[in-house]
């Protein structure tokens, strides 16, 4: 194992060290790591995510204006705890109430649970929206259902904005389920990735074969097969998404997002099939994204998220937005 780290045991701890060292406008909160977007927005709702490390730039990525307004890290692909999650919920509540919004897998979903029930107790209103939306497999070795993906991206992203124009915690939830059954996504890997702790493959895949729907932690997917061009690759995620979900008659926001280890000239190589095979079943795309959003420490291969949109999520898609991730109109 080759990785530019001082020891496993201290991957994450060093990490958020230099999360706050490039990042000042950013507060981390080193005892329960938590990432957080400076002081309470008195009276609007605080959007909270997070999830096991190894996948960044999800969630501390998205920590900022617009957007989230804190992220709890667990340890590399271990659920965060409940008493994170409840220092991230007293450090932003602004009065307006907490939305948790959660990747389908169980340890989140338990944790968050466990969250919002101490939040109550402590007179925060909570509400959670759980993201499940990875066509691969309805259950796998972390879940109970369909896994939570990429387009936990988009709910982060127009959630926050819907937060960030003062709807109440019941509206925002709203948009936030609304973009969350929207959103469908397929992943495909080439590698495994290494866990620093484990300092080996999570599984073996060999030279010439690749995985169909793999999980982000590595899990199995679909089917194993032959290793695909480019474009045979892009077609099996189309094909798979839109066999889920009906995305034609109106706009797409479209995301391509590496897996930790390929680069970009291979993503955008594969996202120009994409882009053709989308049109080609009559298949707008109004907004799209390229690039590392949601990894797997260093695995390579990538995944599709398609969310069907409308002129509301679109909106608040271009409301401006200032993380470390996204960036735009600010």
């Amino acid at each position: 194992m080759k990785k530019l780290i001082n020891t496993p045991e201290s991957v994450l701890a060093d990490a958020l060290r230099g999360v706050e060292a490039a990042h000042p406008d950013l507060t981390v909160d080193h005892t329960n790591r938590v990432v957080i977007s400076g002081a309470p927005r008195d009276g609007r709702v605080a959007l909270i995510s997070g999830g096991g490390s190894g996948h960044e730039p999800l969630h501390s990525g998205f920590v900022g204006a617009g957007m989230l307004d804190a992220a709890c890290a667990g340890e590399v692909f271990t659920s965060p705890t409940p008493d994170q999650m409840l220092a991230a919920a007293t450090q932003v509540d602004g009065g307006a109430g907490v939305l948790f919004i959660v990747k389908n897998y169980t340890g989140d979903v338990l944790n968050f649970e466990m969250a919002a029930e101490l939040a109550g107790e402590q007179g925060i209103d909570t509400a959670s929206v759980v993201v499940a939306d990875d066509v691969a497999v309805q259950d796998s070795t972390f879940t109970a259902g369909r896994r939570g993906v990429g387009t936990t991206v988009f709910v982060e992203k127009i959630a926050g904005a819907a937060a960030a124009e003062g709807k109440s915690l019941a509206e925002v939830k709203a948009v936030a389920e609304k973009v969350s059954e929207s959103g469908r996504s397929m992943g495909i890997a080439l590698t495994s990735c290494t866990l620093p702790a484990v300092g080996k493959p999570s599984f073996e895949l060999p030279e010439d074969q690749m995985e169909v729907g793999v999980g982000i932690h590595g899990e199995p997917g679909r089917k194993r097969e032959q290793l695909a061009t480019a474009r045979e690759i892009a077609a099996e995620m189309v094909e798979a998404i839109t066999a889920d979900l009906d995305f034609t008659g109106g706009p797409v926001i479209a995301m391509l997002t590496g897996l930790g280890g390929s680069p970009l000239i291979e993503l955008y190589g594969v996202y120009a099939d994409v882009a053709d095979l989308l049109a080609e079943k009559g298949i707008t795309v109004a907004r799209s994204l390229v690039g590392d959003y949601i990894t797997s420490l260093d695995m390579a291969g990538c995944s599709l998220t398609l969310l069907r949109a409308d002129d509301e999520m679109l909106r608040l898609w271009d409301a401006p937005v200032n993380t470390t991730a996204l960036r735009w109109g600010c």
